[in-house]
């Protein structure tokens, strides 16, 4: 299974636009609002969430190739690597002192 780690107003995004879309399909088939208005809105969302797809897509596709450009420079693995703390240290934690 593949993961896709996404910052959280990407993941604000796609949510949105994936709500909207499904908000436009549900209006263009219920029959609660007078029918002008609800083909005109529903019509609306359903534009919105598909011209949005694209750029989505993009991201997430993005993503996706630095993910796996990450795994290929690590050697295949699955381990997650983060360049950012090439040559960190790692300290004890709070009670883990040697105590001689």
């Amino acid at each position: 299974m593949k993961s896709i780690v996404l910052d959280v107003p990407m993941f604000g995004f796609i949510v949105v636009t994936r709500a909207a879309l499904g908000v436009g399909i549900g209006l263009l088939m219920a029959d609660r609002l007078p029918a002008p208005r609800r083909r005109l809105v529903g019509r609306i969302l359903v534009a919105v969430g598909a011209v949005t797809t694209i750029p989505a897509a993009r991201t997430l596709r993005r993503t996706l190739r630095e993910r796996s450009r990450d795994v290929q420079a690590v050697g295949g693995s699955t381990v997650g690597y983060d360049y950012h703390l090439v040559g960190a240290e790692r300290f004890p934690r709070k009670g883990n002192d040697d105590i001689g």
